[in-house]
C-alpha cells in the first residue's frame, strides 16, 4: 500500500525519501483500489465488445467524456441478465482493480441490467432484427393448429389466475385432457424453465403413460417489460421456433409483445383468448354437423324433385304402356277366336286323308314282303354254315400248330431240363464262355426260377470248335396230283 505521507515513507540513507521499485508502486496502486472501491455500481454505454475463446468478455463502458475497461469473467458470463452488446447502455456492479503490466485499472463485473426501458427495447429490437435475418419469423415456419386437439398443454405458474382462466374456458368449449407443466414466470430462471418445459412436452411419446399434447399455450399475465423481460431471451426463442408442437404464445396483455410472440405458431392477446384458439366449441361443432345434415337432407330433396320432374316430362313423350298392351291384346283377341276353327278343319283335313289311305292297306301288303325276306335269309344261312365251318377248323389248325411252336422255343423250358442261363450285368445273354472276362460279374438263372450272382475268375483260353449245324432232313414232298 503507497504511503498517506511523507513521514512514513522509510528514510533514506541521504536523507530524502527511499525509491520505490515500479512493481512495488504498481502492486500498491492495485491494492489501494481494490480497498477502495470493493464495491462498485458504475452506468455506462457499452463499446468495444469482445468475446475471447476462454469464454471471457472484455469490453469498455464510456459516458461523454471518460471511458473505463470491464471484463467479466467466464463463470460471471451466464448469470448476466442481459447479452453485452455495443451501444446498450447498462448499470454494472463490481470492483475496481488494476493491471499492473500495463498501469491499467478496469473494472471486474459481476452483475450487468440495462439502464432503463430505453436500453432494453433498443437491445430487443437488434435481437429481433438479427432473428428476422435468419428467418425464424416467416411465415411458412407457422405450423397449423390441430382442429380437435385431444390433449392441451400449458405451460405457466400454477398458482396465478391464468391458468384458473384458461381451464375455466377450455371447459367451457371442449372438454379435452390439459397437462399443467409448472413454472416461474419472471425473474431470471423463468427463461430456463419455460425453455425445459416445452423440450419436456416434445420429449413425451405418443401413446405414453403422459400422452403427448396435440398444442401447448405459454402463457402469463400482464406485466411490465422488466416483468416480461424473461420472455425476450434468445435462446427460448429459438427453442419455441424449433418446438414441433403447434405453439400459442400468450404473455402479456393485448398491448404487450414479447420475442417469442414472433416465433411462435400463432399469438393470443389473452390466456383466455389462447384458450379459445386452441380449442373448438363443441355446442357448435354439434350445431354445425345438424345444420350440415339439414342442409345435405334439403339438397338431397331438390335432387330428388328435380329428377322426378325430368322424369315426368320425358315420360310424357313416350307411347303408355296400356295402350301398347290393349293393342296387343286386341290381336291376340282375333286370332284366338280364328284358331278353334282352324284346328277343327285341320284334324277333318287329316281325318279324311287316313281314312282314304287306310283303305289301301291290308295285312297282306306286309306279310308278302316279309315271306321274301325270310326265303333270301333261309338260302343264305344255308350256304354260310359250310364256309364257316370250314374257317373254324383252319383257324384252330393254326392255333395248335402256334401253340406247338410257342412251346418249342420258349426259354424257359431249356431251363427246366437241367439248363442254365448266364446272362451279363447289362442283361446280355453269354453264348460262349470266351466271352467273359476275368473278373466280370455274372447271372446264372436255373430252372427253379432262382438266380445265383457269380464273378469269372479266370477267362477261356480258346473257345471250343463249334460243330457245324446238322441240317434237318426236308420233308418229302408229295407229288402234287393232276388237277384233271
Amino acid at each position: 500500500m503507497a504511503p498517506e505521507s511523507e513521514d512514513d515513507a522509510p528514510p533514506a540513507e541521504d536523507g530524502n525519501a527511499k525509491p520505490y521499485s515500479v512493481s512495488e508502486l504498481a502492486f500498491a496502486l492495485k491494492r489501494t483500489l481494490e480497498e477502495a472501491y470493493g464495491f462498485v455500481r458504475l452506468r455506462g454505454e457499452i463499446s468495444k465488445v469482445t468475446n475471447h475463446s476462454n469464454g471471457h468478455i472484455y469490453l469498455t463502458l464510456k459516458d461523454e467524456r471518460a471511458a473505463i475497461d470491464g471484463v467479466v469473467w467466464k463463470g460471471q458470463v451466464r448469470g448476466l441478465s442481459i447479452r453485452p452488446e455495443q451501444g446498450l447502455e447498462v448499470i454494472v456492479t463490481g470492483k475496481i482493480t488494476a493491471y499492473p503490466q500495463g498501469s491499467r485499472y478496469q473494472i471486474v463485473i459481476e452483475t450487468m441490467e440495462a439502464a432503463g426501458v430505453g436500453a432494453l427495447l433498443a437491445q430487443l429490437e437488434r435481437l429481433k432484427a438479427r432473428l428476422a435475418e435468419e428467418g425464424l419469423f416467416a411465415a411458412e415456419r407457422k405450423q397449423a393448429l390441430p382442429n380437435l386437439p385431444a390433449v392441451v398443454g400449458v405451460i405457466t405458474s400454477p398458482t396465478g389466475a391464468v391458468i384458473r382462466d384458461i381451464l375455466h374456458r377450455i371447459r367451457d368449449r371442449w372438454p379435452c385432457r390439459v397437462i399443467v407443466w409448472p413454472v416461474v414466470v419472471q425473474g431470471d430462471a423463468a427463461a430456463a424453465q419455460v425453455a425445459a418445459a416445452i423440450r419436456g412436452f416434445e420429449a413425451l411419446e405418443p401413446g405414453g403413460a403422459v400422452p403427448r399434447p396435440d398444442v401447448l399455450i405459454v402463457a402469463r399475465g400482464g406485466g411490465s417489460v422488466e416483468d416480461l423481460w424473461a420472455f425476450n431471451d434468445e435462446a427460448l426463442a429459438r427453442v419455441v421456433a424449433d418446438c414441433t408442437i403447434p405453439l400459442i404464445s400468450a404473455v402479456g396483455h393485448e398491448t404487450d409483445t414479447t420475442l417469442i410472440d414472433f416465433v411462435s405458431d400463432r399469438r393470443a392477446p389473452t390466456p383466455s383468448a389462447a384458450a379459445e384458439m386452441a380449442t373448438p366449441v363443441l355446442a357448435e361443432l354439434k350445431a354445425l354437423v345438424s345444420d350440415f345434415g339439414a342442409r345435405m337432407h334439403r339438397t338431397g330433396g331438390r335432387a330428388v324433385e328435380d329428377r322426378r320432374g325430368r322424369v315426368e316430362a320425358a315420360g310424357r313423350a313416350i307411347t303408355r304402356v296400356t295402350d301398347l298392351v290393349e293393342l296387343a291384346a286386341q290381336r291376340f283377341g282375333i286370332v284366338s277366336g280364328r284358331l278353334a276353327a282352324g284346328l277343327a278343319r285341320n284334324a277333318a283335313a287329316h281325318e279324311r286323308d287316313l281314312v282314304r289311305i287306310s283303305g289301301r292297306l291290308s295285312p297282306l301288303l306286309l306279310q308278302r314282303p316279309q315271306a321274301v325276306q325270310r326265303q333270301r335269309l333261309d338260302g343264305f344261312a344255308g350256304r354260310l354254315q359250310p364256309g364257316v365251318l370250314r374257317g373254324l377248323e383252319r383257324a384252330s389248325e393254326r392255333l395248335e400248330a402256334l401253340s406247338k411252336l410257342y412251346i418249342a422255343v420258349d426259354p424257359e423250358r431249356p431251363l427246366q431240363r437241367g439248363f442254365a442261363r448266364v446272362t451279363r450285368a447289362d442283361g446280355s445273354i453269354v453264348h460262349a464262355g470266351a466271352a467273359l472276362a476275368s473278373g466280370e460279374e455274372v447271372a446264372i438263372k436255373f430252372g427253379d426260377q432262382v438266380t445265383r450272382q457269380a464273378v469269372i475268375e479266370g477267362a477261356a483260353t480258346d473257345p471250343p470248335a463249334l460243330k457245324p449245324a446238322r441240317p434237318k432232313p426236308k420233308a418229302a414232298t408229295p407229288p402234287q396230283g393232276d388237277l384233271f
